[in-house]
């Protein structure tokens, strides 16, 4: 067994699929009696436009952020999971993850599930899972949509 004691686990919105991620996060805390950091990063750049019309919009998607990640928490406990934190972020995902989380809650190990967004906007801008994995400074767990594994160590 490996010595994971801080496991992140990127959840929300249509870059990661959230459910199945989670779950793969929770089962892996659990087996290495791991505290579970649950994060969300709202990146406002697909927002700037509509923001000229609604000044608010980031607003309302950080507190719609920040409701789901209370939901994963509750289910994070549910499970058995004894510490579990949630982290609510603003800023470009991959950036903020690898530079700004793993460094400030000591990451050992970050599961993220693999991009699923817009082909055009993912030829442009990259995978964020992928973009993470690269920055990184731990290990990063890519969970595929049929629940199958590919690390970076």
């Amino acid at each position: 067994m490996s010595d994971y004691k801080n496991v992140l686990v990127c959840v929300y919105g249509e870059e990661f699929s959230s459910e199945e991620t989670f779950d793969q996060a929770c089962e892996f805390a659990l087996k290495e009696d791991a505290k579970l950091y649950i994060t969300t990063i709202v990146d406002p750049k697909p927002y700037a436009s509509m923001s000229r019309f609604d000044k608010k919009i980031v607003e309302r998607v950080k507190q719609q952020a920040f409701e789901q990640l209370q939901a994963f928490k509750q289910k994070a406990e549910e499970k058995g999971i004894g510490e579990v934190e949630t982290i609510l972020d603003v800023g470009t995902p991959k950036v903020r993850i690898a530079r700004h989380i793993v460094p400030n809650y000591k990451i050992d190990l970050i599961i993220a599930g693999e991009t699923i967004g817009r082909i055009a906007e993912r030829a442009i801008t990259g995978s964020i899972s992928k973009g993470i994995a690269k920055r990184a400074a731990c290990d990063v767990m890519i969970v595929n949509n049929s629940g199958e594994q590919t690390t970076k160590a």
